[in-house]
């Protein structure tokens, strides 16, 4: 009778990041796929797991991974871990669990952890609509052909970077997209976590020099391209706009409450405050 393949997520930075059912696969199952042992091997020792490992990474998910399903069919329960949240996204992982779907071998995940989903719901972007884009070409030349592919893409975009790259992918954002918010996440759940809310400029200008820790990049979604009349959600805008600044909120702060309140366009709203600011309507900052 085959065995099963268990796909657990495991924590991103905050090892109390862990259900209990993934620790009693961890402690039940034959062996576990990791694709780091040395990381992994932390968080087995964290909780006095001594289940027995393999490496799985992407130097040697092809023979390793008919090595894994051939065990699973012969019965043995495999549980795969990446270094950090789920399995299967942005990493070799698929490549086993497709494997095992070919061989009709019984899968079942455990989930967890994933660095997308912290990062875009403390980004303050919206996230009704979102799209996740892994992480975007190494290449410069192919890096803009990217970014120029979603340019009218109005969802909202979660990307992952390397800190050694994220300098560079925001200054060919700002070329292709324009200066649009966005968050930067570094370092989630981690002791020196970092959330970053902005335009891009200001990002730029954040990031410069070295960077170091994990890296999720949310980017907010392009206008959409409606029907709507500008002019039937001007008057509202602006009354909400000036109510946001009477309240004390500088110009900034009234822009990016108005754009979360009325789920407009960022750039609509600026547009609107600084027309607003040119009529010569009561704005005192």
């Amino acid at each position: 009778m085959a065995g099963t393949l268990y796909i657990v997520a495991t924590p991103i930075g905050n090892l109390e990041d862990i259900t209990l059912r993934a620790l009693r696969v961890l402690k039940e199952v034959d062996v576990i796929a990791a694709e780091d042992t040395r990381v992994t091997r932390k968080l087995l020792s964290h909780y006095d797991i001594h289940t027995q490992m393999v490496a799985y990474h992407q130097h040697s998910s092809g023979r390793r991974a008919e090595e894994i399903v051939d065990m699973i069919k012969a019965g043995a329960t495999v549980a795969l871990v990446s270094d950090a949240g789920t399995p299967g996204i942005s990493d070799p992982g698929h490549e086993l669990i497709a494997l095992c779907i070919a061989a009709d071998l019984p899968i079942q995940s455990v989930p967890g952890p994933a660095a997308l989903i912290p990062a875009i719901v403390v980004s303050g972007l919206s996230t009704s609509h979102f799209i996740f884009d892994g992480f975007p070409p190494r290449k410069l030349s192919e890096r803009r052909t990217y970014f120029k592919s979603i340019a009218d893409e109005t969802r909202t975009i979660v990307l992952y970077e390397s800190p050694l790259r994220l300098s560079v992918t925001l200054r060919t954002i700002k070329e292709v997209l324009g200066d649009r918010q966005v968050a930067v996440i570094r370092e989630a759940t981690k002791l020196f976590e970092e959330v970053f809310r902005g335009d891009v400029s200001e990002a730029i200008e954040r990031f410069q020099g070295r960077i170091r820790g994990e890296i999720v990049l949310v980017i907010e979604g392009g206008i959409p391209q409606t029907n709507t009349n500008p002019e039937e959600v001007q008057p509202l805008l602006r009354r909400r706009l000036a109510e946001l600044l009477a309240s004390g909120l500088s110009q900034r702060d009234a822009v990016r409450q108005g754009t979360i309140e009325l789920r407009l366009p960022r750039r609509l709203v600026y547009a609107t405050m600084l027309a607003m600011k040119e009529n010569g309507d009561e704005i005192d900052s």
